[in-house]
């Protein structure tokens, strides 16, 4: 018989074997049986006639066992697809659809869960499916197998990355401390040698820990348990890195000085050296910090500028460069103070000027022109140099010193241009004044006038001269500080100054306050008292004139006003508490009555009040 033949009767005997068929007598490779047996292991379903042959060849026991074997088939079929799903769950890869029977992917996850590592083409595959959280849980697990076998702890079958082996293993790669409960864990699932690992880590750590006592002087401490605070600030000690503040005080209640010592001189070592590369003086030899040079460096670091010493130090070890870096910066510096508005003062400008600096003393000038000139509400003045006359009286100003005559005289003759667009054409042929509104108005006005009143007052303190009382309440009043005027006129003791005219200006002034706040009873009563004592004088009569005009009684302050021109008064100076009279009406009917009044009398000379007719407003 040749071998094909033997091969195909060993066959048919094990299948029939199999099926429960070696009742059936005819073993020839060309029975039927054998064609049925053969398609029922490739797994290929029976026709119907050829179950039928079956019974009628009284094979009920194959019929049966080829029952069992299919039910076995449906049910592998139904645990191989289960145990993938669980896979996949588990390994981070359940948006991959494809089914069991057609991917690498059960293979490869099948390997993770043995432990075993992936290929480079799996770990290629993975990507290209795009599960990349299945391959980082695939580089875990790789760890972890190379971590069991590193720390002899192969024999452990769990490989999936949340085991808390995995954990310990690599507290152990780091050399980190095991808490008790993780080094019993060890010795409960019998991974002695890798608590021996564990145990010599310890052992190398405390010998470390007794060297770095003795090489940083601090052997008063007693503690050699690795749990000391005292072991990681030296290791901080050794590996170069600057203490913090908590481990220093630290060191302060262990009374560990030399410890504290020693730590902060190499910090400084470690600080010339940068300094000394920043500022590119390497060449320099000495790196103790007791150096000079590292002083120098560290006042540079505080923005501080260097001294003459300093310099000259420098100068001899031909470390200009240093000094080149340190002006430099220095420049810097100023500018940035000047960008923020900030004064330079006496010794910063010197600097400047010895380093020949002009154009950042002109610049620091322009720009503390340009922001006194916002804050006094001067911006219209179009004159931007740092030698304007301005510049000079906005600095006194600003100081509170008091101006010269010149000063005020130039203040009063200058103007700053008003834009056409700020009043109505009709205002503007009326107002010519507005054409141009002289400086010597607004916040200079008041500034100016507030150093008077604080210079005269001042001096009434240092000489009792009541003249100087008088002149600090006019401009009080002057600087819109009436209630300043009244306070320093309240103790008038009038029956002691024997001066009537002195006593008339003190009464005229301080009237004009009570006028201030529109308390114009006490106004008169303080101006008809100045009248009593000095009537040659102007002043209070034109307080009248003001006062009557407030009243809306016309004729009557027309009266006041002739009788202080016939003394002397200038009548633009009238003009101007009439105007004042218009612009504070607080009532607009009281105030169209001022305005009729006075353009019925002189509608020329008093054209002026015209821009303050309240217009209609348009109906919608």
């Amino acid at each position: 018989m040749d071998k094909e033949s033997q091969n195909c009767l060993e066959h048919f005997a094990a299948l029939k074997f199999k099926y429960q068929a070696t009742q059936y007598e005819d073993s020839l490779p060309a029975s039927l049986l054998y064609l049925i047996l053969r398609k029922l292991d490739l797994g290929i379903e029976l026709l119907d006639l050829e179950s039928t042959w079956l019974g009628e060849s009284q094979l009920e026991e194959t019929l049966e066992a080829i029952k069992q074997e299919q039910k076995h088939k449906v049910q592998e079929f139904r645990n191989l697809e289960f145990e993938f799903s669980k896979l996949k769950s588990k390994y981070k890869a359940t948006n991959y659809n494809v089914s069991w029977q057609s991917t690498r992917l059960y293979f490869i996850l099948l390997k993770l869960e043995s432990g075993t590592l992936l290929t480079d083409l799996e770990v290629q595959w993975l990507r290209r499916t795009g599960l990349y959280e299945t391959n980082q849980i695939a580089q875990e697990v790789k760890r972890f197998t190379q971590l069991k076998s590193q720390y002899k702890a192969s024999q452990y079958q769990d490989s999936y990355p949340d085991s808390f082996l995995y954990q310990i293993l690599k507290k152990l790669e780091v050399t980190e401390r095991l808490s008790d409960s993780e080094y019993n864990w060890l010795l409960n699932n019998q991974l002695l040698e890798t608590a021996e690992v564990f145990q010599q880590q310890e052992s190398e750590k405390e010998a470390q820990f007794a060297k770095l006592k003795d090489k940083y002087q601090a052997n008063l401490h007693s503690d050699l348990l690795l749990s000391s605070p005292l072991y990681p600030i030296l290791q901080n000690i050794d590996a170069k890195n600057d203490l913090s503040d908590s481990e220093i005080n630290w060191l302060e209640q262990e009374k560990l000085s030399e410890t504290i010592a020693i730590a902060q001189e190499l910090e400084q070592t470690r600080e010339f050296a940068a300094l000394k590369l920043k500022y590119k003086a390497t060449e320099y030899q000495d790196s103790s910090p007791k150096s000079h040079l590292y002083k120098i460096l560290k006042r540079l670091e505080l923005s501080n500028q260097l001294g003459e010493q300093d310099i000259n130090f420098l100068k001899k070890r031909k470390l200009t460069e240093i000094i080149e870096i340190a002006n430099e910066k220095y420049v810097s510096i100023l500018k940035s103070k000047i960008d923020s508005e900030e004064l330079l003062n006496e010794s910063e400008i010197e600097w400047l000027k010895n380093n020949r600096h002009e154009d950042i003393i002109i610049f620091a000038k322009q720009k503390h022109f340009a922001a006194l000139k916002s804050k006094y509400d001067v911006l219209r003045y179009q004159d931007k140099s740092h030698t304007s006359l301005l510049y000079t009286i906005l600095q006194k100003l600003e100081l509170k010193e008091r101006l010269e005559a010149t000063d005020v005289a130039w203040l009063q003759e200058t103007k700053v241009e008003v834009p056409l667009a700020t009043y109505s054409y009709d205002r503007w042929q009326q107002e010519p004044q507005h054409q141009g509104t002289k400086l010597f108005s607004g916040k200079i006005w008041i500034a100016y006038h507030t150093i008077e009143a604080n210079f005269y007052e001042q001096e009434f303190q240092r000489t009792d001269n009541k003249w100087n009382l008088a002149n600090a309440s006019s401009h009080w009043r002057k600087a819109d500080e009436p209630e300043q005027a009244l306070q320093l006129t309240n103790n008038l003791q009038l029956d002691k100054i024997k001066e009537n005219k002195l006593k008339s200006a003190l009464l005229t002034t301080r009237g004009g306050a009570f006028r201030d706040f529109g308390k114009l009873d006490e106004a008169e009563n303080c101006a008809r008292q100045a009248i009593k004592h000095l009537q040659k004088s102007h002043h209070p009569y034109t307080l009248m004139g003001a006062i009557c005009f407030e009243r809306h009684q016309y004729s009557d302050g027309e009266y006041w006003f002739q009788e202080a021109i016939k003394r002397g008064a200038n009548p633009r100076d009238m003009d101007s508490e009439i105007k004042r009279v218009v612009k504070n009406a607080n009532d607009e009917n009281k105030r169209q009555q001022v305005i009729n009044y006075l353009l019925n009398k002189d509608s020329q000379r008093y054209a002026w009040a015209k821009s303050y007719i309240k217009k209609p407003k348009n109906k919608i």
